[in-house]
C-alpha cells in the first residue's frame, strides 16, 4: 500500500506528515533520479497556487532536484494546466505543481507531470515513493560543478494565455457578461487576462489572494456569491475555478450551478453533432450520476467509467484514443488540446458552443436531468478495506434491496484525505438519504473518529444530505 501518493500526488496538512520540508527535500531529489532523461537537457519547472506555505515546499524541491543535477525553473502561482503545458513548451524533464486543489490553505501538496505534461502513471510514483522511504539517492553521481541552478520566470503568462485562447481559436466572446470566481487561486492571474482579452465584459471576484484566503467562501465548492452576483448583474454565465483552476463548476443565467457531469453532457452532444466525438464515447468515474449516463444512451453516446482521479480518465483516453473524459467535480479534459484538467480552457469551449448554437445556457443543460444524489464524508481514524466490515456490508446489502434497479450505492475511502466517501443515489429522495444515512453511520460506528466526536458528525451528516439532496432534485 501507497503511503505518500494519493489518487492526485501528495498531499496533507501542512508541517504533518508528508507535507514537511523533509519529505519535499526527498521528492526532489527521487524524483530527479527516476524522471531523468539523458537525451534532454536536465529541466524541471516548478509552478505553485497561492498558499503561503508554496514558498517552503518550492525551495524543498529545488534543493533535491538541484542536488541530483537538474535545473528549475520557478514560475511562481499558475493553474495546474499550466505546468503541464510550460512543461511541453520548454521540453522540461518534468513539471511540479505545489498545490492542494480546493482544499483549504492549511493543506498543500505536490503533483508532478512527465515530460509531456501527463501526470505519472502508478508505477512511477511508487519507485519514488521507494527511493524516499529507501533514504538512498545517487549522489555520488553528481560532481559538484554538475550541481544544477534555479532560475526565476516572469514571462511565461503570456505564453500560456496564448495557448488557452488558441484552443478556441480565438473565437469572440465579445457581447457575453461574465461573473468569475477564481478562488483567490492559481488562476487568479491568468483567468481574466483571457476572458478580456477576447472581448467578454467581465466582473471578477476571488482574485485577491492574501496566502490564506485560498478556496475560502468562494471558489468551486462554493458558488453561493456567484450565484448572486450571476443573478443580480444579469450575466449569461458564473465561472468558479478551483485553487489550482484544473477544474470548473459554472452558473447558468438563473443561478442555478451546473456540475461536470452536466458540462461533459453538453461537451459530449456538441462534439457528435460536429462528428468530432471520437469513437461516440465520454470517459467518466464511477461517480458521475446515472443520469448523465442515461442522458448519453439516449444520444446514442457510449459511457465508459474509470475509479475516481482526474488521471485514471486520461489513462483511459490515451489508452483507446477517446477524446473527451471528466469528472463530476469538474475536471473536464479535452485530449485535443491538453493533457490534464483546464478550467479556462473547459470554460472557453463551453462559451464556443453558447455563441455557436445562439442557445442560453439553462437550454443547453436540458440534454441532460440529473437523479438525486446524495453524499456524506466520514472521518476515519484507518483505512482497512471495506470489504472486511462485516456490518458495514451488511448494511450495504439492505440498502441495495431497498433501491433495487431505481438506485445505486458507491462507497470509497478518500485519495487525499482521511475519509471515507459515501454516495447513494436514485429517484426516491427520501429513501436514499435514508440509506446514506445508514450506511455512514456504520462506518463511523466502526472505524470512525473517537466516540466524543460522534454526536456533531451525525448532525452534520443529516445536515450535508438534505443540502445535497435537494440542490441534486431541483430538476
Amino acid at each position: 500500500m501507497r503511503k505518500l501518493f494519493g489518487t492526485d500526488g501528495v498531499r496533507g496538512k501542512v508541517n504533518n506528515y508528508p507535507m514537511v520540508p523533509e519529505i519535499a527535500l526527498k521528492l526532489g531529489m527521487a524524483a530527479a533520479a527516476v524522471l531523468r532523461d539523458d537525451n534532454r537537457d536536465f529541466k524541471v519547472i516548478i509552478g505553485k497556487d497561492t498558499r503561503v506555505s508554496g514558498y517552503v515546499f518550492e525551495y524543498a524541491l529545488t534543493s533535491g532536484l538541484c542536488s541530483m543535477g537538474a535545473n528549475v525553473y520557478l514560475v511562481g502561482p499558475m493553474p495546474t494546466p499550466a505546468i503541464a503545458y510550460l512543461t511541453r513548451s520548454f521540453s522540461a524533464t518534468a513539471g511540479i505543481m505545489i498545490t492542494a486543489s480546493h482544499n483549504p490553505a492549511d493543506d498543500n501538496g505536490i503533483k508532478f507531470f512527465d515530460c509531456n505534461g501527463y501526470k505519472l502513471p502508478d508505477e512511477v510514483e511508487e519507485k519514488i515513493e521507494e527511493m524516499v522511504f529507501k533514504n538512498e539517492f545517487p549522489l555520488s553521481k553528481i560532481k559538484p560543478s554538475d550541481t544544477g541552478k534555479a532560475f526565476r520566470m516572469f514571462e511565461v503568462i503570456g505564453r500560456y494565455v496564448e495557448f488557452v485562447k488558441k484552443s478556441i481559436n480565438n473565437t469572440s466572446l465579445k457581447g457575453m457578461k461574465l461573473v468569475l470566481d477564481c478562488a483567490n487561486g492559481g488562476g487568479y492571474k491568468v483567468a481574466p487576462i483571457v476572458f478580456s482579452e477576447l472581448g467578454a465584459d467581465i466582473t471578477v471576484f476571488g482574485d485577491k489572494p492574501d496566502g490564506v484566503n485560498i478556496n475560502k467562501d468562494c471558489g468551486s465548492l462554493h458558488p453561493e456569491k456567484l450565484a448572486m452576483a450571476v443573478k443580480e448583474s444579469k450575466a449569461d454565465i458564473g465561472i468558479a475555478l478551483d485553487g489550482d483552476a484544473d477544474r470548473l463548476i459554472v452558473v447558468d443565467e438563473n443561478g442555478e450551478v451546473l456540475d461536470g457531469d452536466e458540462l461533459m453532457a453538453i461537451y459530449a452532444v456538441n462534439l457528435k453533432m460536429k462528428n468530432m466525438l471520437t469513437k461516440n464515447t465520454v470517459v467518466a468515474t464511477v461517480v458521475s450520476n446515472m443520469g448523465f449516463e442515461i442522458a448519453m444512451n439516449k444520444n446514442g453516446i457510449n459511457v465508459v467509467r474509470t475509479k475516481v482521479g482526474d488521471r485514471y480518465v486520461i489513462e483511459e483516453m490515451r489508452k483507446h484514443g477517446y477524446n473527451l473524459g471528466g469528472e463530476q467535480s469538474g475536471h473536464i479534459i479535452f485530449s485535443y488540446c491538453t493533457t490534464t484538467g483546464d478550467g479556462i480552457i473547459s470554460a472557453l469551449w463551453l462559451l464556443r458552443i453558447m455563441k455557436e448554437t445562439g442557445k442560453k445556457l439553462s437550454e443547453l443543460k436540458r440534454c441532460m436531468v440529473k437523479y438525486p444524489q446524495a453524499s456524506v464524508n466520514v472521518a476515519v481514524r484507518e483505512k482497512p478495506p471495506l470489504e472486511t466490515i462485516k456490518s458495514v456490508n451488511d448494511t450495504i446489502s439492505s440498502c441495495e434491496k431497498k433501491l433495487g434497479n431505481t438506485g445505486r450505492i458507491l462507497v470509497r475511502y478518500s485519495g487525499t484525505e482521511n475519509k471515507c466517501r459515501v454516495m447513494v443515489e436514485g429517484k426516491d429522495n427520501d429513501l436514499i438519504k435514508d440509506c446514506c444515512n445508514r450506511i455512514a453511520g456504520s462506518i463511523e460506528k466502526e472505524i470512525g473518529k473517537e466516540k466524543a466526536d460522534k454526536a456533531d458528525k451525525t448532525d452534520e451528516a443529516d445536515e450535508i444530505v438534505d443540502e445535497i439532496t435537494e440542490e441534486n432534485g431541483k430538476r
